[in-house]
């Protein structure tokens, strides 16, 4: 297989050979996302499929990847032709020929040419490698290609017998990150990083919640990123408390802490940071209390981080580490053991450690194999994120009341242990209150 001659999509040909050589005499077949319609005639920013992305490098819309396995493997792509009138409109298009030189495919072929020319990539393969139930209309696409290979069994044409889910096989390969994919996590870690701290010196009461979040979006851009790994969140106060509050409307409080999970996305690689601070630069004794906790469960999960851990070993570190803390503060009773077999401790701490992350923000991979949590390996990425969550009730002391605390990281698992990519953004207590108080001088 051709392997690219610019050198920045070498990785991406190299993985396209690794997968073919994978495939035995199958075909597989890669679409990227289509375009999406907000309004009208106005559309979403376009983001790519990252499936199709991690194997190609190709960003324009309208695009299909073929992989042929066998003796003679091939990597084919369809594509947008070149057109210099929608060039005006829309811009640059690389265009069949352009685009199989500058990313190193072995053929290229206009998008419209797509129907015509699959039933013979078909012709006498044993099976076809899609991604299944995604797209209703694409699932059907790929069906009605295999229909016309078979009305040509007469002619002693054979139509694939088996249809494979081809996520099974790149989601293995995507746990694992190359040097490419790693130097882009890094840089988009510090640029995350950086935001975050302009963010803490940035906050104030009196302050808007998105005006906090503009902050972060500048920053993202001026460094390069393209756009938002997620919807920001930026909760001041009690918005802390919900999970996935995105409004980001609310005015900022004296006395009050601010939890933002923001990260930027760099050549579709995600970064994802949580940090908590106070509006006002200082934490008060029971806020201070409650985020010293959730800094040593992050710090006991972080050090449960490294090759041979199992999967859930970070969370069952932070989970053992947080119930006893509950307990100490009042917030729940009973002993450690009762806490942590009732899962009582699901009332402030009621979501998982962390999860993958790398072209999606919640990344490719199985966490289980054959039912059993697996092994961390060198070369994994993944966030490290525990958090309290305390929401005025019964029992609940009023002084720890509307405190919501999460704490995140991104975690590369190494042979020594792990990075932290994320480590830019200051997270003791010192050195955010360092931090804000020259920010706010």
């Amino acid at each position: 297989m051709k392997m690219s001659p610019d050198t920045g999509f070498a990785a991406h040909a190299s993985r396209r050979a690794r997968l073919a050589g994978r495939l035995g005499n199958a075909v597989a077949i890669v679409p990227t996302a289509p375009e999406r319609i907000r309004n009208r005639d106005a559309h979403y920013p376009y983001r790519y499929d990252s499936y199709f992305y991690y194997l190609t490098g190709f960003r324009e819309p309208e695009a299909v990847l073929v992989l042929t396995g066998g003796e003679r493997p091939q990597s084919i792509l369809f594509c947008r032709e070149k057109n210099a009138e929608r060039e005006i409109w829309d811009g640059f298009r690389f265009g069949p020929a352009a685009a199989r030189e500058a990313f190193g495919f072995d053929a290229a072929y206009c998008i419209d040419e797509l129907d015509a020319r699959m039933p013979d990539l078909l012709a006498d393969r044993p099976a076809v490698q899609v991604h299944l139930g995604a797209d209703a209309a694409w699932d059907a696409r790929v069906l009605g290609w295999i229909n016309v290979v078979r009305s040509r069994a007469r002619s002693g044409v054979a139509a694939p017998t088996d249809i494979h889910d081809l996520h099974a096989v790149v989601d293995e390969m995507r746990l694992l990150k190359d040097d490419q994919e790693l130097a882009l996590m890094r840089r988009a870690g510090a640029i995350s990083g950086a935001a975050h701290r302009l963010a803490m010196q940035a906050t104030r009461p009196g302050v808007a919640e998105y005006e906090i979040e503009a902050v972060l979006q500048h920053e993202f851009r001026r460094q390069g990123a393209q756009a938002p790994a997620y919807t920001p969140i930026v909760a001041g106060g009690a918005n802390a408390c919900v999970l996935h509050y995105v409004e980001n409307s609310g005015m900022l409080a004296d006395g009050d802490l601010l939890l933002i999970d923001a990260g930027c996305e760099l050549d579709g690689y995600a970064s994802d940071i949580t940090r908590t601070f106070p509006v006002n630069g200082r934490f008060s004794g029971p806020q201070r209390a409650v985020y010293e906790l959730v800094l040593a469960a992050q710090a006991a999960a972080i050090a449960a981080v490294k090759p041979g851990a199992h999967w859930n070993a970070p969370h069952d570190a932070a989970v053992a580490v947080l119930a006893r803390g509950f307990i100490d503060l009042r917030l729940l009773t009973g002993t450690l053991d009762s806490v942590l077999e009732q899962e009582t401790y699901k009332q402030f701490y009621m979501h998982r450690t962390g999860h993958w992350l790398g072209l999606d923000v919640h990344d490719a991979g199985e966490y289980k194999l054959q039912g059993a949590w697996r092994e961390l390996q060198p070369g994994m990425v993944l966030t490290v994120e525990p958090g309290c969550y305390i929401r005025p009730g019964p029992g609940v002391p009023e002084a720890f009341a509307r405190i919501g605390v999460r704490i995140e990281d991104d975690a590369l698992v190494t042979a020594a242990g792990c990075e932290i990519l994320s480590a830019d953004a200051p997270k003791s207590v010192t050195d955010i209150e360092a931090l804000m108080r020259r920010g706010h001088a």
